[in-house]
């Protein structure tokens, strides 16, 4: 409370009416901050109830632009993490001598002792290992999935609001939780962790690595050095969770205690591996493969992720195993959604690349699998997922602007079993016509082309496939 206390009528600046922004400036009000919000952008209809809550309840806003009256006197400024770091505003902050970071950061600064932070990073896997690790967790704690995920760890810190809101105001920006958790599980994206200054989990995860924001980090090296910032921040009281499988993850820097997971190799004591169909931590196993019930080798190293994580809690192998064997994949991520008449449905609309969709594509090796794929091209390489879709694949849907381009590479690799659909519903009912044992949707591609997002993308294919009469896909 000390921590919050520090902030009390202290003029606070946040940019950006996302959703870090609206986290950060009611965690802020709840603070007793004076808190001045700043939006490059013109409000919108879209975000004039959340602009409305927060002037409702005692925040200035500014938008169109960023004034430097406006923002000058702050004591610190939270960042929406998506704003560029080549953006005018923050020079100006510079000048201004306003720190600045992301709220990721913030939350490290301002929890409790009592509060643990589990941080996930890597270019895929993020999503899945994050609800993973607070799945297993909650098995015994309070350790809320936060970050990426769409809710802000800020969110669950400075418990209530003071006695000089109404008590309509303070129930629109009261915290998500009345106790501060044990944990927070912090899917930690690129863009935060380019924001952060000190922030140092106790536990933290890198998943992967592989080209993704590279022209807003300017390379990948950047957007490597990025993700692996905060364990340059860790010491020997802390764990680093680290993919031996990816030489950029393997090799990372740090005085934090190094734990491995690997698909391939016998790790040591503090390792998870797999060997005669277990997963094992050290040397005891934890549970087996076909109790797993997430799909795919890159699921596995997930759970690895979720096991190590649970480990360095304190958990036992017992209550690890009965977590995972209840936990449900993500939605739009490798999600099952149905098996009808001997097919089964998933949907994966969360692979935006295709260096996503290739990790689905390998988790059904063996089976029938006639896959969806297309949408907005992002022009990205496609020999690897051609050769995969060769070896895996027996019919490809095609959709969206990209089909013509992703049916040329596909054809030059030598596939030639290729159909082209109008409409994601078309293309499902293709896909299940000849009763393969998986239809999977992995876009491989952006959204934007037919769907607002990748997740109205996924819901259509969701609904649409349970809307069927049995017999009808």
């Amino acid at each position: 409370m000390e921590k919050i206390l520090e902030l009390k009528n202290k003029k606070i600046l946040v940019l950006g009416l996302s959703t870090t922004g609206f986290a950060a400036a009611k965690f802020l009000l709840r603070a007793g901050a004076d808190c001045f919000l700043s939006d490059s952008n013109e409000l919108t209809d879209e975000n004039k109830t959340k602009a409305d809550i927060l002037k409702n309840a005692g925040v200035k806003l500014e938008f169109g632009g960023h004034s430097k009256e406006f923002i000058e006197g702050a004591k610190f400024c939270v960042l929406s993490p998506s704003i560029p770091p080549n953006t005018p505003v923050l020079k100006l902050l510079e000048e201004l001598n306003i720190p600045y970071f992301s709220d990721v950061e913030l939350a490290y600064r301002i929890k409790s002792d009592k509060t643990k932070i589990v941080a996930i990073t890597g270019t895929n896997g993020k999503t899945t290992t994050t609800m993973l690790v607070s799945h297993i967790l909650s098995g015994r704690y309070f350790a809320p999935a936060t970050g990426n995920v769409g809710v802000s760890p800020l969110d669950y810190l400075c418990p209530s609001a003071d006695d000089k809101f109404s008590k309509d105001a303070a129930s629109k920006i009261k915290a998500l939780s009345d106790v501060e958790p044990d944990f927070l599980v912090i899917e930690a994206s690129s863009y935060q962790l380019h924001y952060i200054k000190d922030f140092a989990p106790n536990t933290a995860i890198f998943c992967n690595l592989t080209p993704d924001h590279i022209s807003w980090h300017n390379g990948i090296e950047n957007y490597f050095k990025d993700k692996a910032k905060m364990y340059g921040n860790m010491d020997e009281n802390t764990n680093a969770v680290l993919n031996f499988d990816d030489d950029y993850v393997k090799n990372i820097s740090t005085r934090a205690n190094k734990h491995y997971f690997m698909l391939n190799s016998k790790g040591g004591t503090n390792d998870a591996y797999i060997k005669d169909e277990k997963i094992y931590y050290g040397a005891e196993p934890v549970i087996n493969i076909k109790d797993v019930p997430i799909v795919g080798a890159h699921n596995l190293q997930n759970v690895m992720c979720g096991i190590i994580a649970a480990k360095t809690a304190g958990l036992s192998n017992e209550l690890i195993r009965k977590q995972i064997m209840t936990f449900k994949a993500p939605r739009h991520r490798c999600e099952f959604i149905i098996e009808r008449n001997g097919v089964s449905y998933y949907n994966d609309s969360k692979a935006t690349n295709p260096e996503a969709s290739n990790v689905a594509i390998g988790a059904f090796n063996g089976k029938r699998t006639v896959l969806i794929a297309g949408g907005r091209d992002k022009n990205t390489p496609l020999d690897e997922f051609c050769e995969l879709i060769k070896k895996n694949i027996e019919k490809v849907v095609l959709i969206g602007e990209a089909a013509q381009r992703f049916a040329e590479a596909l054809n030059g690799a030598g596939f030639k079993n290729i159909v082209f659909s109008k409409t994601l519903e078309e293309a499902i009912d293709e896909a299940g016509r000849e009763t393969p044992d998986v239809v999977l949707f992995s876009p491989a591609c952006a959204s934007f082309d037919m769907f607002k997002n990748y997740e109205v993308r996924g819901d259509v294919f969701r609904d649409y496939v349970l809307s069927k009469k049995s017999g009808a896909l």
